[in-house]
């Protein structure tokens, strides 16, 4: 165990960790079949701005990053290299090849957009979660899980013996009002209090932005935050190196 968390976080548990996300940069090129814009030419550019971490989501119907991105940028990533996936036989397999730094487990459905909700790893229907981090963790792949915040989920991902758990903040960051957001932020701050009781890791990632990252960053509990679509967007108009490094600076003013 304590040679998959040093994998995992990276540092102590005082730093303050941006995982760039870089799905989009894959979802240009696929539009229109282009061997460009390049993932692995992106991520370079997050690691010189300041990223951490080099966060892919390889999903079963391929729809961005592709198998050779990830056999790439597992050669390629200086920082640490996160793949999203879901807990199934195929990705399992494909983590167990190319054996990146860190695996977040997610749910997946092949109509959705974007992931939807926190895995629910509570009922594990069939035990395809607690297989699957046990198959990477004997692989020695650090092993999170995407989950909402709820105790039950909580519960369930220390059971399973996961080395963390990544927080899901869409509620928070989709909330209509001061009052409605302010509910899923004390839910935000009650998981992540939670999960640290229970000697987890605890990261946040899903929809958060240059406008709604602050209050989530100023919980002192969570290590790292996963961001994707908002820089991606946001390097559409300043580029690619100034869009992290103004995100990093707003992790870093939230912890000042």
């Amino acid at each position: 165990m304590a040679r998959r968390q040093s994998r995992l976080l990276g540092g102590s548990e005082e730093e303050t960790l941006l995982g760039v996300n870089i799905d989009h940069v894959a979802t240009i090129r696929q539009a229109r079949g282009t061997p460009y814009p390049d993932p692995v030419h992106a991520a370079a550019l997050c690691e010189l701005a300041g990223a951490d971490q080099i966060t892919i989501h390889l999903r079963e119907d391929r729809r961005h990053i592709q198998d050779r991105d990830l056999q790439i940028l597992k050669e390629t990533v200086k920082t640490r290299l996160n793949l999203e996936m879901a807990a199934t036989e195929e990705m399992a397999r494909i983590a167990l090849e190319t054996r990146p730094h860190t695996a977040c487990l997610v749910p997946e459905r092949r109509e959705e957009l974007t992931t939807e909700g926190g895995l629910d790893v509570a009922s594990d229907r069939g035990g395809s979660v607690s297989r699957t981090v046990r198959m990477l963790q004997d692989g020695e792949i650090s092993v999170s899980l995407f989950i909402d915040p709820d105790m039950d989920q909580l519960r369930a991902s220390k059971k399973f013996g996961a080395d963390a758990v990544e927080i899901h903040t869409g509620a928070y960051c989709e909330a209509k009002g001061e009052a409605a957001r302010n509910d899923e932020l004390a839910k935000l701050v009650d998981s992540a209090k939670a999960a640290k009781k229970l000697g987890l890791q605890v990261n946040a990632g899903h929809g958060l932005d240059y406008t709604n990252v602050l209050p989530v960053a100023r919980i002192g509990e969570f290590v790292e935050f996963n961001i994707g679509h908002s820089i991606i967007s946001r390097a559409v108009l300043v580029g690619l190196v100034e869009a992290v490094r103004e995100m990093k600076r707003l992790l870093l003013q939230a912890r000042a």
